[in-house]
């Protein structure tokens, strides 16, 4: 393939009226060609705002299907239709509806990280940045919350509600491999500097941390501090986002190994090929659009 043009891009953007969204795990290169920046709950805000005819969104499978489900007169693009989330596959719907006929008293709350087939059958979406102020607003005191574990067990943390996991131990690999070890060894290279992590991280680096929040809160918490050196425990991808922003502060990852594969599939060549060919295009079935759709637009009338 041959090497990757910028100005093409924009030109190609321009062109077809397109825009360019990406998570902040995403190479530094694809960040810094991309309209926007940000998590998932910012991702999804923004989608639903854009007056773009096409928008091309970098990040995973369930990112670019939220985006379709929001914008269904909109043509939603993603360099690399083999960016999966490996969580997302992790919640079987038929393990959720069995759970439903389980606990009929209970509302479901989703995790973002899931497949549009099983937002279709929640009441409410969340997202890492707000998952805590949507179970809470939720009229059920008992709660169905999936696919991530970890994520369930900072909500419990913050909240009287009953939370039950769906599935039990659903995880994000990335962040579930960040060990103790790997935060005794950072800790006694940079003693110094603030512990920022992700709900996906497993509870013991929850509860050694300093702050716990969305990707777009750490960034929000490492601006607004007082202190010059953070360790990070999300994936790496992050810290470019930190580094070029807050320029002045120095971050340091938990793991150097906190990569996500699939985040980083996408490539300037897949972008400018994806806005040259108009492929490969995400769809989501009209009548599970329809049903998604209700769950992440309650989410974001909730948040506002």
């Amino acid at each position: 393939m041959m090497r990757a043009n910028t100005k093409n891009i924009e030109r190609l953007k321009d062109r077809k009226n397109a825009v360019i969204l990406a998570h902040n795990y995403q190479r530094p290169e694809i960040q810094d060609i991309a309209d926007f920046v940000g998590d998932s709950l910012e991702l999804s805000q923004k989608a639903t705002k854009t007056d773009a005819d096409m928008i091309l969104f970098c990040g995973v499978d369930f990112m670019a299907e939220t985006a379709s489900i929001l914008n269904p007169d909109k043509k939603v693009l993603i360099p690399d239709f083999g960016a999966i989330c490996p969580m997302s596959q992790q919640l079987e719907t038929e393990e959720l509806l069995d759970a439903k006929r389980k606990y009929p008293d209970a509302e479901v709350v989703l995790y973002i990280n899931t497949l549009a087939e099983d937002k279709a059958h929640a009441d409410c979406i969340c997202t890492s940045a707000n998952a805590v102020q949507i179970v809470e607003l939720m009229d059920s005191d008992l709660i169905l919350f999936g696919p991530d574990s970890n994520l369930a067990h900072y909500v419990r943390q913050r909240t009287s509600k009953e939370i039950i996991s769906v599935p039990e131990y659903g995880l994000c690999p990335t962040h579930h491999q960040i060990t103790e070890s790997d935060l005794l060894d950072a800790r006694e290279k940079h003693p110094e500097a603030k512990v920022v992590v992700h709900p996906e991280c497993i509870p013991e680096i929850q509860e050694a941390a300093d702050h716990i929040a969305s990707t777009s809160g750490i960034a929000r918490y490492c601006k607004a501090s007082a202190e010059k050196e953070f360790l990070i425990g999300t994936e790496v991808g992050m810290l470019h986002r930190l580094e070029k922003e807050i320029p002045e502060k120095r971050f340091y990852p938990l793991s150097i190994y906190a990569v996500c594969p699939h985040m980083k599939m996408h490539t300037l060549e897949k972008v400018e090929m994806a806005l040259e060919t108009g492929e490969p295009e995400v769809t989501v079935r009209k009548g599970v659009a329809d049903k998604a759709r209700e769950a992440i637009e309650r989410m974001l009338e909730l948040s506002r």
